[in-house]
């Protein structure tokens, strides 16, 4: 879905959520190449495990990059105004995460602000923050 209107668009609207397949080690070496961040930590179970993690775990920014594919499939890139995260927990090896998004507000200026989450099946919330999308 791609918003073409601002009265597509209301405060409560829920953007269609993004459930990605398991973190896998493979996704997780994969995403050291792509961005650069080849923190052994993500990728070499004895260093997690020497930094008292039970095992590897996925980088933040691979979350994020999760909520940026589901702004722009429901947005093109080009009405991202502003987007923000904060890290609330770590996303394990194994885990499914899921974003969503719902808008919290829609201003004069037809820019819609959106509560963003990555949580995991337990619910757990990895990531929050929110977005400002360009409605026109």
């Amino acid at each position: 879905m791609t918003v073409t209107v601002t009265k597509d668009v209301a405060v409560g609207t829920q953007l269609p959520p993004l459930t990605v397949e398991p973190i896998s080690r493979a996704t997780l070496a994969l995403f050291a190449g792509a961005s650069g961040d080849h923190n052994p930590i993500h990728i070499d179970i004895d260093v997690a495990r020497s930094a008292g993690a039970e095992d590897v775990f996925a980088q933040g920014m691979l979350s994020m990059a999760y909520l940026g594919r589901m702004l722009t499939d429901w947005v093109p890139q080009g009405r991202l105004r502003a987007w923000r995260v904060r890290f609330c927990a770590i996303t394990p090896v194994h885990g499914r995460p899921t974003c969503t998004g719902r808008v919290v507000s829609v201003n004069a200026a037809s820019e819609a602000t959106i509560a963003l989450e990555v949580t995991l099946p337990d619910g757990t919330v990895t990531l929050a923050g929110d977005a400002v999308v360009d409605l026109t």
